[in-house]
């Protein structure tokens, strides 16, 4: 069963876009918030993600290019705005589709089916000098042999590997792995990635090589 992410400001409209898929198999979560949708990823598997534009707390071009950050994973925006420059915008956000309302629902329909089958392709596996990063079993290996890592050092590295080269500072890898509202501090990431070299090192992987500290930012991953 595929899973889907509702996100839309209206419980009316998430009612309805349930009331709609739920009947081809597809198992639907609902949001009201761009924030919510974003703490959800920290626990669950998506197939695909339906979102609106015009919401109050975090409209839908911040929330796709937040999600962006974390995933591949297939984007439909669904809105009520069928501008030129709101759809050039929602696609440079990183949407992969657009659907304005009032919608045709089997249109809708198509268009999710066409995104699953290109999400489907993209293998949710990282691989550098043999050192592989497995998204669906949350497995970490090296040379066919498993690095045992926690929860959060998983999600952390994944996501430096899944954007090499890219700086991310302490406090937006907190926000993205714990969460906006957590109260942890950003010396936590520091210590967890300290952790994550040492489990690797041990293996024989040359994580100094990949694994760079940007002094008085972050970390980035190195290809």
């Amino acid at each position: 069963m595929k899973r889907l992410l509702l996100v839309d400001d209206e419980r009316r409209m998430l009612d309805l876009l349930g009331l709609y898929l739920e009947p081809y198999g597809f198992q639907c979560d609902k949001v009201l918030s761009g924030h919510k949708a974003l703490s959800l990823f920290k626990t669950y598997h998506y197939d695909l993600i339906l979102l609106d534009i015009m919401m109050k707390d975090m409209d839908g071009f911040e929330t796709c290019r937040r999600i962006r950050e974390i995933t591949d994973i297939p984007i439909i925006m669904i809105t009520a705005k069928d501008q030129k420059q709101d759809i050039l915008r929602g696609l440079k956000a990183g949407a992969d589709d657009y659907i304005t309302k009032p919608f045709d629902e089997d249109i809708m329909l198509a268009r999710i089916q066409t995104q699953l089958r290109r999400g489907g392709k993209e293998q949710n596996v990282l691989v550098y000098d043999r050192l592989i990063w497995k998204q669906d079993t949350y497995q970490l290996l090296y040379l066919d042999k498993e690095i045992n890592v926690t929860p959060k050092e998983f999600q952390l590295i994944g996501l430096l590997m899944k954007r090499p080269n890219h700086v991310y500072d302490r406090e937006h890898l907190l926000e993205l792995i714990w969460g906006s509202d957590s109260e942890t501090e950003s010396r936590t990431i520091d210590s967890h990635v300290r952790n994550i070299r040492e489990k690797i090192r041990q293996k024989g992987f040359p994580i100094d090589k990949h694994l760079k500290t940007v002094w008085g930012i972050g970390y980035k991953w190195v290809s």
